[in-house]
């Protein structure tokens, strides 16, 4: 009963208690990175797809799953075309965001290895709400006097700017401009989309021929929420084997593998161990990431440099 309890708070506090709704976070931001910065897109000089699947507090009723699909390509001088799609459910269903954006970016040479980026991307949001799914300790549905949402359209737009050299990479970006709110009644139950501001860099040491050393960082900010700090610290072994650790600030510290099957297809896997009262609790077994990438070969370009990002 104590687990169903928690669950069914913990649901409603997230759909209804937070007038700041933060975007789905991830693990594995550093190779999912269009999904927050649009500038990213067309910017490893191929065609690539990448889809990322994360279950968050594994165990815990009702805890948030999140899709993401990106795929990018450059498309000519300097112009990098891509497609964003990310869904992002809570409460067996009762919750489902699905944002959907068409990418464009355009870079500059800046030196002779550095590149300026800048991006935006246009798009929408379809929410769902089944306030039917809401069941209580006894496994009865809770009545909330609510309406359902189905498939809710709010269209939105953002912009980034990405630059980066062989070795070294820095982003800032606001996914979504427009804050728009699901519920303009007078209940005091509103949710209400706001901007996310995001900032990403890393860098890439040389430690000998056979292993680079990789530190990186992203802040997420947005207001009437806590500050998110994600430290990682990765190493790449023989352009294969990717290890690393991470940390989120008062959050949850991570593991993270990575295996570069071939010189196009890479697999991710993450685990984070929360450090809140959540995280020591029987019931939640963490949080689980699984991340594929697939590159495609051009005619000007037959092997994919590794870039460690």
């Amino acid at each position: 009963m104590k687990k169903v309890v928690i669950s069914g708070l913990f649901i409603v506090l997230s759909l209804w208690g937070l007038k700041a709704q933060q975007d789905a976070q991830y693990t594995q931001y550093m190779y999912n990175t269009m999904a927050v910065n649009p500038a990213y897109a067309g910017s490893r000089g191929v065609l690539g797809i990448t889809a990322l699947h994360r279950s968050q507090w594994v165990g815990l009723d009702g805890a948030p799953t999140t899709q993401t699909l990106n795929i990018s390509s450059p498309v000519g001088r300097g112009v990098g075309l891509g497609l964003s799609i990310v869904n992002d459910e809570i409460g067996n269903g009762t919750n489902q965001d699905t944002y959907f954006d068409g990418v464009v970016s355009y870079t500059i040479n800046t030196s002779d290895t550095g590149k300026l980026s800048f991006g935006v991307k246009a798009g929408g949001h379809l929410l769902n709400l089944d306030f039917n799914k809401l069941r209580n300790y006894n496994n009865e549905v809770v009545s909330i006097g609510a309406s359902n949402i189905d498939k809710k359209f709010s269209p939105n737009f953002g912009a980034g700017v990405y630059y980066h050299t062989e070795q070294f990479y820095a982003g800032l970006s606001v996914p979504n401009f427009l804050q728009t709110k699901h519920f303009d009644n007078a209940s005091a139950t509103i949710a209400q989309e706001r901007m996310n501001f995001y900032f990403i860099t890393g860098y890439v040491f040389d430690l000998n021929q056979n292993l680079k050393f990789k530190p990186a960082a992203l802040i997420k900010a947005v207001s009437g929420a806590p500050l998110q700090v994600d430290l990682s610290a990765n190493f790449l072994l023989n352009d294969k084997f990717n290890l690393g650790l991470a940390y989120r600030w008062d959050a949850a510290v991570s593991a993270m593998f990575g295996f570069q099957v071939s010189d196009q297809f890479l697999i991710g896997l993450a685990y984070d161990k929360e450090t809140t009262e959540l995280g020591n609790t029987a019931f939640n077994d963490g949080s689980f990431e699984v991340l594929l990438r697939y590159e495609f070969k051009s005619r000007y370009r037959r092997v994919i440099a590794p870039r460690f990002f």
